[in-house]
């Protein structure tokens, strides 16, 4: 399948509760085995947008994982749903899954059993279960700590690579964004709209707004986030 192949195309789209507008006019394309990231500040409607992308309202925390259920159980539950697979069928591809995010061996293991980073990954396991085209994700890197933020990034990279999925991710950590983004949009909370779409490396580089670039330097005076 070419790059350029579009996999989600969002022209015009306004967002709103009630009367209250949230964002208006977005433009842009999700290409094809691209990692697309929604950035910007705080409260300007990243999470909205990727639930409207979905059409599905944002799940619980935890990895969206059921406390009660093992990895296992959790991994297989959309393969119950929504296949004919044998129960041995769906033991081999839950095991199979759960390796690729590196956690074989741990099928019997209960979210409450392991470390955040973990249940990310048990999280993504599930997600790639029934084998989707296009995997979604809102601040995987949210209560990780540094390293297991960069663990997790460079395994969306690696699926990525590997099953060739589209990936769309929320996340406001310049870490991730500059790791694994290969193109994005930033939402202002100010003038409700899109106001940059692109790489982030290109804006960072060439962008003329104030607010984009602030945004992708933050903590660069103080010595902190280095772009390499």
């Amino acid at each position: 399948m070419s790059v350029t192949d579009a996999r989600i195309t969002v022209r015009d789209l306004d967002m709103r509760y009630g009367e209250r507008v949230i964002q208006r006019d977005l433009n842009f394309t999700v290409r094809a085995g691209e990692i697309f990231v929604i950035m910007g500040g705080s409260g300007c409607g990243k999470s909205t947008l990727l639930r409207h992308l979905i059409g599905l309202v944002h799940p619980a925390q935890s990895g969206a994982l059921w406390s009660s259920l093992t990895l296992a159980e959790n991994v297989g539950l959309p393969l119950g749903e929504y296949t004919r697979l044998t129960a041995a069928e769906i033991a081999e591809l839950v095991s199979l899954k759960l390796a690729l995010v590196g956690l074989a061996g741990f099928e019997e293991f209960y979210p409450s059993e392991i470390s955040g980073g973990m249940r990310k990954r048990a999280g993504l396991a599930r997600a790639m279960a029934l084998d989707p085209d296009i995997l979604f994700f809102d601040e995987p890197s949210a209560g990780l700590d540094p390293i297991s933020s960069k663990l997790l990034d460079d395994l969306i990279l690696e699926l990525r690579d590997s099953l060739g999925a589209t990936v769309v991710i929320v996340t406001h950590e310049l870490a991730s964004i500059f790791a694994i983004a290969g193109n994005c949009v930033f939402l202002d909370a100010e003038t409700k709209t899109m106001i940059a779409t692109g790489n982030p490396r290109d804006l960072l580089e060439h962008s003329a707004d104030p607010k984009v670039r602030r945004f992708l330097t933050r903590g660069e005076s103080d010595g902190g986030t280095q772009h390499g």
